[in-house]
């Protein structure tokens, strides 16, 4: 079983989901529902996210990516839920999308899948999927900041402590940055 590039590419999905997860920590219960003037709650992000990941990755290699059982349109609907609701639908569809990343092999990277109807390789819908969940993730770190204002707790380099950082640089790479986050934390 050869698996030397996808364990990359699940370390950087694993960035961008520890990520959210660190600024959704930062979002009191209120403002999983509010809104900027007609843009999305932080609620609704982690509802068309977690869509997003069950159908498209349900089946990856068998179905339509684009699942006949999901509402995207409802995903974006005004929704009242609990930060416990918000954690486990977050949780749902990354479980989904690691899990079936975990049964691929590279070379299942080139097999021919459809979105849409529409004809991808593996490797093209996981870049799609990437850049698309990056877009969604700095969308709820951008609310999560607006929300804490001077309180924010950065998740990258805070300003001012760039040489401090670059003194000991543990999170520039993907997997760095899964094996360092909680210590990191832990420190603050």
């Amino acid at each position: 079983m050869n698996r030397t590039l996808l364990p990359l590419v699940e370390a950087e999905f694993v960035r961008y989901k520890l990520l959210g997860e660190r600024a959704l920590r930062q979002v009191r219960p209120e403002e999983l529902h509010a809104r900027t003037d007609d843009g999305n709650s932080v609620a609704i992000i982690v509802w068309h996210v977690a869509g997003n990941l069950e159908s498209k990755f349900t089946d990856l290699l068998t179905t339509d990516g684009e699942k006949p059982w999901r509402d995207r349109d409802s995903e974006f609907e005004a929704r009242d839920v609990s930060p416990a609701e918000v954690a486990g639908k977050w949780e749902r569809g990354w479980r989904v999308l690691l899990g079936a990343l975990a049964e691929l092999t590279d070379d299942d990277l080139a097999a021919p899948i459809t979105i849409r109807g529409v004809p991808f390789r593996v490797d093209e819908a996981l870049l799609r999927s990437l850049a698309h969940l990056a877009y969604h993730v700095g969308q709820i770190v951008l609310l999560a900041r607006a929300f804490r204002g001077d309180d924010w707790e950065y998740l990258s380099i805070p300003p001012g402590e760039s040489e401090a950082y670059n003194s000991n640089p543990v999170l520039e790479k993907s997997s760095m940055y899964a094996e360092n986050v909680e210590r990191l934390e832990d420190e603050s």
